[in-house]
């Protein structure tokens, strides 16, 4: 995340995802609901790529295009309980901005490390559980067929597809898992940026109003990276039949999964002034340090 061109040599520090974690434990001024849960946004979306990453470059740099099929259902599985995570933790920094926005007295009352702890917990244990029975439903469908997926990862309705035998089944515990996140997820953000609206508006300064506006942009910059092709693909699959491009469907899928941990530190870095203000004096004392010990 280089901020100002004077600070291009010092290469021993973190940098994206991994930098946005670094500065949140290294800063104690950071060490607020909406930055840990922010942290924990960024080593998601490290662990999402990672899963696929590896993959895609071994398919463009040495032509390897194969993979195990149970190592297909492992990789399945990982990227879906990730995103699904990643999709409640973008609720819980909604809720958050609600609390900070409509109850700023009460703000740090409400949110304590302890529920902070709990809502974490829940959002991942939901994530990681309702994925679960994915791999065995795949896993029990005949493969007579085929057996060349169209992505440069394994997705969901890409392998299913693959298949000989029905995947009504399949089809039918897709829907029910986003409605259960995503569509879940979306109606939460949305009530909780309609209250923060209501209570913007009716702020009677101009500048608290474009404060409170401020704080607001980074996380709707982050759903709309994060939501946009992830609604896409998962409604182009099952509802968009064979009038979508196969070439669109890999392009939107890579980039669900690629946008997010390569945009969101950008956009926190950019848009939080208070992040933005941390990352220029860390950069700048170890530049000072440097110099000295020279």
């Amino acid at each position: 995340m280089d901020l100002s061109p004077t600070l291009h040599n010092v290469h021993h520090l973190p940098r994206g995802n991994l930098g946005l974690v670094y500065l949140i434990h290294h800063e104690e001024s950071l060490h607020r609901p909406m930055y840990f849960f922010l942290a924990i946004l960024s080593l998601i979306d490290l662990f999402t790529c990672t899963t696929t990453l590896l993959n895609a470059l071994c398919i463009f740099c040495f032509n390897l295009k194969e993979i195990n099929f149970n190592a297909c259902l492992a990789q399945m599985f990982f990227v879906d309980g990730f995103t699904g995570v990643e999709s409640g933790v973008l609720m819980l920094m909604a809720l958050d901005r609600y609390v900070a926005i409509c109850y700023p007295l009460r703000y740090a009352t409400i949110l304590t490390n302890p529920i902070i702890a709990k809502a974490g917990l829940a959002t991942f244990l939901r994530g990681v559980l309702l994925m679960i029975p994915s791999p065995f439903l795949v896993k029990r469908l005949p493969f007579c067929q085929s057996n060349i997926v169209s992505h440069t990862y394994c997705d969901h309705m890409s392998v299913v597809k693959l298949s000989c035998a029905s995947i009504k089944v399949n089809v039918i515990y897709g829907l029910m898992v986003a409605l259960l996140i995503g569509v879940f997820d979306i109606c939460c953000i949305s009530v909780s940026y309609t209250m923060i609206l209501r209570a913007v508006v009716s702020l009677s300064s101009a500048d608290a109003r474009q404060k409170a506006f401020s704080t607001c942009t980074a996380h709707i910059s982050a759903i709309i990276i994060t939501y946009v092709p992830a609604f896409f693909t998962f409604f182009s699959h099952r509802f968009g039949g064979h009038t979508i491009p196969t070439s669109l469907h890999i392009i939107v899928a890579n980039l669900y999964l690629l946008l997010p941990p390569t945009l969101n530190p950008i956009v926190y870095g950019v848009k939080t002034k208070q992040i933005r203000d941390n990352v220029i004096k860390l950069f700048q004392g170890e530049k000072g340090a440097s110099i000295q010990d020279n």
